[in-house]
């Protein structure tokens, strides 16, 4: 065998042993991001259960579901009732339905969202909530009434969210207001307000005995 042919049969069997390392890291990164999502849910969901005063049989909307964490843990308690999981990237409502078939869940509904929209159907929901996706809506007046409209008379809506740090970039396509990766409470009570939402009460450190430095926040309002 010559020089040459020596160097392409090397190069073959390099590119045999490194490209499956390297096709398999961003998976094993889902696998790792998705099981700290679903620890989250776990601990999370009894006290959204509890703010939203939600209760078996009620239909409820995960506005933002990501890889459908909280959607799952919902439909379990939920029982005869309806969860309703939205997301406006394709991967993430992939995750949703695969974990929603896996878990044998026949009362989610996996919807594709807009960006100033929620393409739920109209007065379906007894309460919504959105975890950590709030600060990255830019149509917010079209969006915010999309969510009203979604809501039943006398339903609930929890942003769940956080307050940006000093310095950290803006979400493309937000407004200034937001100060940063992540929005002011007073900012969303304001542009829920705007929408026609009653206000209702915040809790400062969400969930309720969080101990990180940077805990998220949970703002409540209702539909009049």
């Amino acid at each position: 065998m010559n020089m040459s042919h020596r160097l392409a049969a090397l190069a073959a069997a390099t590119l045999i042993v490194v490209t499956p390392v390297y096709a398999q890291q961003p998976q094993q990164q889902d696998a790792r991001e998705l099981a700290s999502e679903r620890a989250s849910a776990e601990y999370d969901a009894p006290h959204l259960v509890d703010v939203l005063g939600l209760k078996p049989g009620m239909t409820v909307a995960d506005v933002g579901s990501g890889g459908g964490s909280m959607t799952v843990v919902l439909g379990k308690w939920i029982g005869p009732g309806r969860v309703y999981a939205t997301d406006i990237t394709e991967h993430a409502l992939r995750w949703t339905r695969q974990l929603v078939e896996k878990e044998g869940l026949k009362n989610v509904t996996v919807l594709e969202g807009g960006a100033d929209r929620t393409n739920l159907p109209a007065a379906c929901c007894d309460a919504l909530f959105l975890r950590h996706v709030y600060h990255h809506i830019g149509e917010i007046p079209a969006f915010n009434k999309s969510l009203l409209a979604s809501l039943k008379p006398g339903g609930r809506l929890a942003i769940i969210d956080f307050v940006p740090s000093k310095g950290s970039p803006l979400p493309k396509g937000v407004p200034a207001n937001r100060e940063g990766h992540g929005i002011p409470i007073a900012v969303v009570i304001e542009e829920l307000k705007a929408a026609g939402f009653t206000y209702e009460r915040t809790i400062d450190r969400w969930p309720p005995g969080e101990k990180e430095v940077e805990a998220a926040y949970l703002v409540l309002f209702k539909k009049p």
